[in-house]
């Protein structure tokens, strides 16, 4: 039977999807898209236990607090290490995401329901802590999906069909191999070899060549400035200043791209590593169409320079990074937001689950 209020009451639940990521938390609000996209980084008065700030604010505390400010991710390899701290956070970016209808909110009682994404293997207890910091912070119902499921559905793959998806989401804390086919994932491999592995490698490479102290956002810098998975044939320098460590004076040295490289190289292998054991794992009939139709890349690390042409030469098969890599986790639980009665045997359903209003 038709009903007339069915808008009104969607309208009001506001619906949202979050990657709640090591690195970075995105908000995708039914109906309105990407609406928050700021670091998963929150600063503490460790004297008072009082949040000083989240987000954008906190991230530039980074390295710049005095001792007894600490400015601190509460999400280490995707899953949960502070758990009072991980609902702030998620509370502070579902009353920003609902900030426009707080009024219509609080006069009705609606809280929004909400899909995040989690890294594959994961165990019930970090599943649990999601769900439970979610709704702490204010959601009604919590949906779970993993985040190689929703990179698909973001890249827009076909997953409900027969083939076989092959999708490797590099994120900050995780970086997550999966072949996925009729809408579940067949193999998967999960490392804590990512984005945020990365940024370390080049800040061990300063202090073993250089003994330079560096901080995490300069390691950063350098990466996507001149970072590659392989040798370039064009040279690139750049400026990495740091405090030296003999001296404890300041000091700036110039490094090359193919010092980068190398500094890179081991937790570069220990990725191909992983999507070669996820190919060996994948049945000769799905690996049949990932050789047609390739690998695709998401997720932030993916745009490290040349690492597609790398996995291509290693394992002998199309590789391409997907459109917007760094939203694809988002978009992709957006969609199954927008689409939840098409795709709700993807989510993982918690125990007050009801049929979508």
């Amino acid at each position: 039977m038709y009903n007339p209020f069915k808008k009104l009451f969607s309208f009001m639940s506001l619906d949202m999807a979050i990657d709640l990521g090591t690195a970075n938390s995105l908000v995708y609000v039914k109906d309105r898209g990407i609406i928050i996209n700021e670091p998963s980084v929150v600063a503490v008065n460790n004297k008072t236990g009082q949040i000083l700030a989240i987000g954008e604010e906190a991230k530039k505390m980074v390295g710049r607090t005095p001792s007894y400010i600490t400015a601190t991710r509460p999400l280490v390899n995707g899953v949960i290490s502070d758990f009072e701290v991980t609902e702030q956070m998620l509370k502070y970016f579902i009353e920003k995401a609902v900030a426009g209808n707080k009024k219509v909110f609080g006069f009705f009682g609606y809280s929004p329901r909400v899909i995040i994404g989690i890294p594959c293997g994961v165990t019930e207890v970090e599943r649990k802590a999601v769900r439970d910091a979610a709704k702490s912070a204010g959601a009604r119902t919590v949906f779970l999906i993993e985040e190689p499921l929703a990179s698909a559905i973001g890249a827009k793959l076909p997953i409900q069909d027969p083939g076989g998806n092959f999708i490797v989401d590099i994120g900050g804390g995780t970086t997550e191999v999966a072949v996925i086919s009729l809408g579940g994932i067949v193999t998967y491999r999960s490392l804590r070899v990512a984005g945020d592995k990365l940024n370390d490698d080049i800040m061990q490479f300063a202090q073993k060549e250089y003994k330079l102290l560096i901080g995490e956002r300069t390691a950063e810098y350098i990466k996507i400035n001149i970072g590659s998975a392989f040798p370039l044939k064009d040279k690139k320098e750049m400026a990495m200043r740091g405090r030296n460590l003999v001296t404890g004076l300041p000091e700036e040295v110039v490094v090359f791209n193919d010092d980068i490289q190398r500094a890179l190289e081991r937790s570069v292998k220990q990725i191909i590593s992983a999507i070669k054991v996820t190919i060996e794992e994948t049945p000769p009939e799905l690996l049949a169409d990932v050789m047609t139709n390739g690998i695709y890349l998401a997720g932030g690390g993916s745009l490290l320079r040349g690492l597609d042409v790398l996995i291509s030469r290693e394992t002998k098969m199309p590789c391409k990074i997907i459109d917007d890599p760094l939203t694809s986790v988002v978009r992709g639980c957006g969609l199954a937001l927008e689409n939840i009665e098409n795709l709700a045997n993807l989510l993982e359903k918690d125990e007050e689950w009801g049929a979508p209003i």
